[in-house]
């Protein structure tokens, strides 16, 4: 179900609940004697013509394996492919992924750039002071978007 159908907007929505957990779980990613990088999956829905915005309605955490968690995130690949899975099997798509920055501001990192690999989808970066923005990669860059609360 995860689709390109429709084109990419500068807004994503973003669910009361979802943005909870989210920074719940930076904080908790930031409350150990080592802060570390937490990451996830944002599933909702694609942009759609109604709304002109993705629809993100909950956050799935996904365990980081980077070699260095406290400095950069990498989705483990099992739990990432069972979570699409599971998101797809229940009609949503996948809108994008989120990650922490537990030690710097919630911008795009160098690493982060040259890691983006899904062209279109919301890259949300969060701090645990509650802080938190979403970008767009365009496959060269990310493009900032506004970020709307729902629910």
């Amino acid at each position: 179900m995860t689709s390109t159908r429709n084109p990419p907007t500068n807004r994503v929505s973003l669910a009361t609940d979802a943005r909870a957990a989210i920074l719940a779980r930076a904080r908790d990613g930031a409350s150990g004697s080592v802060p570390r990088e937490v990451c996830g999956v944002l599933a909702g829905h694609r942009a759609d013509e109604s709304s002109g915005a993705d629809v993100v309605e909950r956050a799935d955490p996904v365990p980081n394996v980077a070699a260095d968690p406290r400095t950069e995130y990498e989705l483990d690949p099992a739990t990432t492919v069972e979570t699409i899975d599971a998101l797809e099997a229940e009609g949503l798509d996948v809108v994008g992924f989120y990650h922490s920055h537990p030690e710097s501001d919630p911008t795009p990192s160098p690493t982060d750039e040259a890691r983006a690999g899904w062209v279109g989808y919301v890259y949300l970066l969060c701090h645990p002071d509650g802080r938190l923005n979403a970008y767009r990669w365009t496959g060269e860059r990310f493009e900032e978007l506004r970020v709307a609360r729902r629910g």
